[in-house]
């Protein structure tokens, strides 16, 4: 008699056709020119980075784009001790929620060139981008963001004007 067949492991591959879409199209094409885009919703003001074309704390339709900087606070983190298939990062490594400068919505990137014993909420970050030959329509154009030399932001105080904002 066999015994009955439990688990099974096989390749699968999923082959699919992405549109952005108005609004992230203008974020990725705004990446490729070395800028990052978020959009201001017309009612409430929330800043929303990456652009989605739509507010999400008031469901209306966002239009107007914002240029934000490349600097910001990061507020969340984990250190991953887990590799990651089929990615060139190699653990440990911090991925990290970043309130860009001027943005009421975190942006979810990772922060190298930092002692990971040094890493915490507040921590000052800047973008590090990839040479500019090396863009394309992507998030990806940003290797990851370093730290800055500059003073630690109170993150009660930032989550206190986003949820006001």
């Amino acid at each position: 008699m066999s015994e009955p067949i439990t688990q099974i492991v096989t390749p699968t591959s999923l082959d699919y056709t992405f549109t952005a879409g108005g609004a992230t199209e203008r974020f990725l094409r705004g990446l490729k020119d070395g800028k990052i885009l978020g959009q201001r919703c017309p009612k409430c003001q929330l800043v929303i980075v990456p652009a989605r074309g739509a507010c999400a704390r008031c469901g209306v339709p966002t239009e107007d784009d914002v240029e934000l900087a490349d600097t910001g606070t990061m507020t969340t983190y984990t250190i991953v001790h887990i590799p990651v298939p089929g990615s060139d990062v190699k653990p440990p490594f911090v991925a990290a929620t970043i309130f860009l400068d001027g943005a009421d919505i975190g942006l979810f990137h990772l922060v190298h060139e930092v002692s990971l014993d040094k890493i915490r909420p507040g921590m000052r970050v800047k973008a590090s981008w990839k040479p500019q030959e090396d863009w394309g329509f992507s998030l990806t154009n940003i290797r990851y963001f370093v730290p800055l030399d500059e003073p630690d932001v109170d993150v009660t105080e930032l989550e206190r004007r986003i949820a006001h904002a």
